[in-house]
């Protein structure tokens, strides 16, 4: 229970519009973590307020923001530069937690990377999803390893019972008659760099070729037009790779349920919440082979990991043969979700360290 005496007015920063309640905190795809944030901090008897920090030029718009009435009294940040930096000339107290772009990207450019250690010595608390994230933000940024706690998100799942996957898939673009032979590889993910949509793209047609059985299909928002523009253009072109259109998160989970295996490509990752998701949903994940998957993803344990566009294939036939393999990566990927991202333990985490913010 937090410490507060008072209900306190709270703000979240996001970098995506979620248009929910207003908060300073950013992070594409961290949209379940965000909203149920507000809902711990609300059930606590406070208001949170979720706010795009698309919408601020400058820190001095965050200033001017938090100073309105009724005033706010605490924030948090997700993403330790994109919203972050954003909230460096407050006076109030708040936190951050990491996005994962932060830690394994923007600490590359030396500029991002001191203005987020700025942030990091400034903020009450910071919050990894994994410890290697948190071992990453001790090397490249001033030791602060007292204030980063690591927390894992938290999952839940919820399927829509109204979801068509027929209708799904056509409207994505695949025409068949054999709706329920086809392996649907599902590629979630945002259409921005740092997913790499296009990873797999030509290796996989060439296998979609060769048994046309085998789908791929891309869904997700289109947050780089540009790499949107291109994603499409590609597609069109490529047999056995389709875009769906985004959808809402009970119909996505709805396709993910009905898909062969989820896939994620990223060249960079904090926690896919994908991936998480598809181990809850007893859906094997595919995932490529980078540390913030591998954190999660335990090869032949909790899924399959790949190297390169040829391995994807490689252990995607090995799913298709081996049906005690598939098994086993169901049932232990279902079995880690229970065990280590409750949504109760999430809860208790963030609402003790927002009694920090007072």
């Amino acid at each position: 229970m937090l410490k507060w005496l008072h209900g306190k007015r709270f703000l979240a920063l996001t970098i995506m519009n979620l248009l929910e309640h207003s908060v300073f905190l950013p992070a594409f795809h961290k949209q379940m973590l965000i909203l149920c944030f507000r809902s711990y901090i609300e059930s606590a008897g406070h208001t949170c307020e979720l706010r795009d920090a698309g919408e601020f030029q400058s820190p001095a718009d965050v200033v001017n923001l938090v100073s309105e009435h009724p005033k706010f009294e605490a924030a948090l940040a997700i993403h330790l530069f994109k919203a972050g930096r954003l909230l460096m000339d407050i006076e109030i107290p708040f936190g951050v937690i990491f996005g994962g772009t932060d830690i394994n990207e923007d600490v590359k450019v030396e500029q991002k990377r001191v203005v987020m250690e700025q942030v990091l010595l400034k903020a009450r608390f910071a919050v990894a999803f994994t410890d290697k994230l948190k071992e990453e933000a001790e090397l490249f940024l001033v030791s602060q390893s007292s204030k980063i706690y690591v927390q894992p998100q938290g999952i839940q799942t919820d399927v829509t019972e109204k979801f068509c996957w027929t209708e799904f898939l056509r409207s994505s673009g695949v025409r068949t008659e054999h709706v329920d032979e086809l392996r649907v590889f599902l590629l979630v993910c945002g259409l921005r760099r740092v997913k790499d949509p296009l990873y797999l793209v030509e290796v996989f047609s060439k296998w979609h070729c060769e048994n046309l059985l085998n789908v791929l299909v891309i869904i997700g928002p289109k947050i780089d037009p540009v790499l949107t523009a291109e994603v499409e253009t590609v597609v069109k072109r490529t047999a056995g790779v389709f875009l769906a259109q985004e959808r809402c998160q009970q119909e996505l989970h709805a396709a993910m349920k009905r898909c062969f295996a989820v896939v994620n490509s990223s060249v960079s990752e904090g926690m896919s919440a994908a991936i998480l998701e598809a181990m809850d949903l007893g859906v094997p994940v595919l995932a490529r082979n980078i540390p913030g998957n591998a954190a999660v993803v335990q090869h032949e344990v909790t899924g399959l990991l790949y190297s390169s566009p040829q391995e994807f294939v490689r252990q995607s036939q090995r799913l298709l043969s081996d049906h005690e393999l598939r098994e086993r990566v169901v049932r232990n990927g279902k079995l880690y979700v229970e065990e280590h991202h409750g949504v109760k333990q999430e809860r208790e985490t963030y609402q003790r360290l927002v009694d920090t913010l007072h």
